[in-house]
């Protein structure tokens, strides 16, 4: 582990000073490299996904490492949409000149090698390598057993594109053992790695919040609420709620609770209810919803807590926007939360007071997604609120430094 730090630092210092022609021909080349290899990576997935069923994996851990060609040919699309956005190094983000004649600043530059702890999904490995190759980091990843194939092969494509752009292979490095005792190396090497993402289930996040000695950008559970306000559409509520929560269940963007406003009750809830129900969701609910259709099973405390990451869903009714409010502050996870309403006091006062990364108003909390805010892939949505929160990108992944220039002046 620490000749891997080592060779990430010096990679480092190559990366962030390469021009972003290097840099974008590197992504380009990867991308390429992954749809040649389609065939290599598949079988290297089918092989991962074979030896988690024999363990046992949940289902929905199963669904976030499975690869096909549509989520393969994303990874390659991916890593191209991040070549085409600009480089965030090197911008000027303030500038101005004192009277002493000093011109100062503000540049944004790399932060400098960033480890990357992540579980199941092997599009990680690609998205988290592009976007620090992009913003001039080197990369230490640190994928999910479960998933060991399946990245070493997609990391073994970025590789090619580094060598085809003339950089360093220790640009984007994958940490080559499943042994958990990594993790533990990793949290430890300050002189080596500047910042730690972890994405995964609430578990892993605590574990490298507490133990790390070196900053990290937490990327929390995705317990994401929509709330269908008096003013709401009907229909628009129901195509948002079927879509927030049955679309992909096991993304940390899926809803898990619905709130209806006790004035909407007596219209809204039971179709909303009935649609989830006949979708194959279960519903836990509180007496109001049980009392709409039998099929609803009593909600417990702990449900309204839970990340479920399956077709499963808690839902209650609450007294009005401000109740919905206090509910989503006291049992989200501050990753995205939504209203659906024509009333635009209504949704103002939800999207200023919930406190969440990602607010949204009459739209799908599925959309919380680098790729669909128009950023290009991202490694997670931060739920942190110091240095990044929300989508994390290639701009997310920088720092700045102030550069100043004089005449020869000194300080009195």
């Amino acid at each position: 582990m620490l000749s891997l730090g080592r060779a990430a630092r010096d990679a480092s210092t190559v990366l962030a000073n390469a021009p972003s022609p290097r840099k974008d021909q590197a992504l380009r080349a990867a991308a390429s490299a992954i749809r040649h290899a389609k065939a290599k990576i598949q079988a290297a997935n089918d092989r991962d996904v074979e030896a988690a069923k024999g363990r046992g994996l949940a289902g929905p851990m199963v669904e976030r490492l499975l690869l096909n060609d549509a989520r393969i040919e994303a990874m390659a699309k991916g890593l191209e949409d991040i070549a085409a956005f600009p480089d965030p190094i090197g911008a000027v983000l303030a500038e101005w000149t004192r009277p002493n004649g000093l011109t100062i600043q503000r540049v944004r530059v790399p932060l400098g090698v960033v480890g990357i702890i992540y579980e199941s999904r092997p599009n990680v490995t690609a998205d988290a390598g592009g976007l620090c190759l992009k913003s001039g980091n080197a990369a230490v990843l640190r994928g999910g057993s479960e998933s060991f194939h399946s990245s070493r092969a997609i990391a073994d494509c970025l590789a090619e594109g580094l060598r085809a752009a003339g950089l360093p292979e220790a640009c984007v490095q994958l940490v080559p053992t499943t042994d958990r005792a990594a993790v533990g190396h990793m949290l430890t090497m300050r002189d080596h790695i500047d910042v730690i993402v972890p994405r995964g289930g609430k578990s892993l996040i605590q574990r490298i919040a507490e133990e790390s000695r070196i900053p990290v950008i937490k990327h929390l559970d995705g317990n994401n609420h929509v709330y269908v306000d008096q003013g709401a559409d009907l229909e628009k509520a129901r195509k948002v709620v079927m879509n927030a929560k049955m679309r992909r269940t096991s993304i940390c963007g899926a809803a898990e609770t619905l709130l209806v406003d006790r004035a909407a009750a007596g219209t809204m809830l039971a179709p909303l209810v009935k649609d989830l129900l006949d979708a194959g969701c279960e519903v836990r609910g509180d007496d109001d919803a049980q009392a709409v259709d039998a099929r609803v099973v009593p909600v417990a405390a702990e449900d309204w807590d839970t990340e479920y990451l399956d077709a499963v869903i808690a839902c209650g009714v609450v007294d009005g926007v401000d109740a919905a409010i206090e509910h989503v502050n006291r049992h989200g996870s501050h990753h995205t939360d939504a209203i659906v309403t024509e009333d635009p006091a209504a949704a103002e006062r939800f999207l200023q007071r919930v406190d969440s990364g990602i607010v949204l108003w009459n739209a799908s909390t599925q959309f919380a997604d680098g790729g669909e805010f128009g950023m290009g892939a991202e490694i997670g949505i931060s739920t942190d609120k110091f240095h990044a929160r929300g989508p994390v990108g290639a701009e997310q992944l920088t720092s700045y430094k102030y550069v100043v220039r004089g005449d020869g002046q000194t300080r009195p």
